[in-house]
């Protein structure tokens, strides 16, 4: 019996042993996915999320022009406090088209790919600006299920274009990143092991509300948006990006995105790209679409989606077309941000952008975003106050 025992204690371990190494990869993404943000581990992985997984790089077909750099601007006595209080690592300072501060922190340097986050967001929605402007979109009060039939039946049934871009479709969907059952980090795990991401989002069967009547931020609205881009136009997130934006900006090093184990991109959060590049995005968004003698992103869907349309509370942050506005925004001030402390600020009256790349852990705690928004327009009012 003892002898038995014992084979068969080999056998299971020899299946456990053949199992780690048939899986060994996708073992690897999801150690990665619950290390991603670890203190000792976490600037380092956002500067190597190509390493960590899947990944599809964006095809690029143009060099950059670098933008002109102007004088050094004085910089605030308590500069270096907000740098470490919000773990900054790359911050670049445009002033009517001139950069005026670059700097890297933590180890990291201006080559490093870092990962965007839910800026990446406000990037699809420039890309769904052109692909409606050339018609393989009717109209954003066509229901998602025309060019996304898989979502037939599902929670998004209902849901129209417009209601999906503004964050209000309704869909039942749990955001907190702390919480290790709830859908985003489900979702991170499906996307670490090789799963469907459009699965995922056919999946989801609850709603709370009816499209457009709340405002409530759902990240999986952002991958719908990628499935009605592809079922519209045939093509590949990545070589849309790439044809229509990224291209058109110039883009340094090699951009890629995250994928899900179908090849199909994590476009509501995996593009990655240089601090440089995230300035340049602001800066075509503060000309109205215009870079470079370029109109890349038509100047009447730059003017709609950043506006606050969406049904916000009062006294919150407002909400456009996958952009974000300050409760109390002037007219041209808006914002792409995502998680840990990634921002592109634009504020076209003081003709600032401000690229921001971050490692912040303390991004949750009350008044980590207010922090930076103030830090974003303190330096634009000296920069238009005093040019210095």
């Amino acid at each position: 019996m003892l002898k038995k025992i014992l084979r068969g204690l080999v056998v299971l371990a020899v299946i456990l042993a053949g199992l780690a190494v048939w899986k060994r990869e996708d073992l690897n993404r999801l150690n990665a996915v619950n290390t991603l943000f670890s203190e000792e581990k976490i600037v380092h992985n956002f500067s190597h999320m190509g390493d960590l997984f899947h990944n599809r790089p964006i095809p690029i077909t143009s060099e950059p022009s670098p933008l002109p750099t102007g004088d050094p601007m004085p910089l605030p006595n308590d500069w270096d406090t907000w740098l470490a209080r919000r773990s900054i690592t790359g911050i670049l300072v445009v002033h009517d088209g001139a950069i005026r501060h670059e700097s890297y922190h933590r180890g990291t340097e201006a080559s490093d790919p870092r990962i965007s986050w839910s800026v990446a967001k406000s990037y699809l929605s420039a890309l769904f600006g052109v692909v409606l402007a050339n018609g393989d979109i009717a109209s954003l009060d066509d229901p998602v299920t025309k060019y996304a039939p898989s979502l037939r039946g599902s929670a998004y049934d209902n849901a129209s274009i417009l209601n999906v871009l503004q964050m209000s479709s309704g869909v039942t969907f749990d955001e907190d990143y702390l919480d290790f059952w709830s859908d985003i980090n489900k979702m991170g795990r499906i996307l670490a092991l090789g799963g469907s991401m459009d699965g995922f989002a056919a999946g989801l069967t609850e709603t709370f509300v009816e499209p457009g009547e709340q405002w409530k931020y759902v990240s999986i609205d952002t991958h719908v948006l990628g499935m009605v881009l592809r079922g519209a136009t045939g093509r590949n997130v990545p070589d849309l990006l790439g044809e229509y934006v990224l291209s058109p900006l110039g883009t340094y090093g090699t951009p890629h995105y995250v994928t899900d184990g179908d090849g199909v991109s994590f476009v509501l959060g995996g593009l990655n790209l240089t601090t440089r590049d995230y300035a340049r995005m602001g800066e075509m968004f503060r000309n109205d679409g215009l870079f470079q003698g370029q109109q890349i992103i038509p100047k009447d869907w730059v003017e709609i989606s950043t506006k606050p349309s969406a049904k916000t509370e009062p006294g919150k942050m407002q909400y456009g077309y996958q952009w974000w506005m300050p409760a109390d925004a002037k007219p041209g001030e808006f914002l792409a941000r995502g998680v840990y402390g990634q921002y592109v600020y634009v504020d076209k009256t003081a003709d600032v952008v401000i690229a921001v790349n971050a490692a912040d852990r303390a991004f949750r705690e009350a008044g980590a975003n207010d922090d930076s928004i103030t830090m974003f327009r303190r330096l634009a009012a000296q920069l238009k106050e005093t040019g210095s």
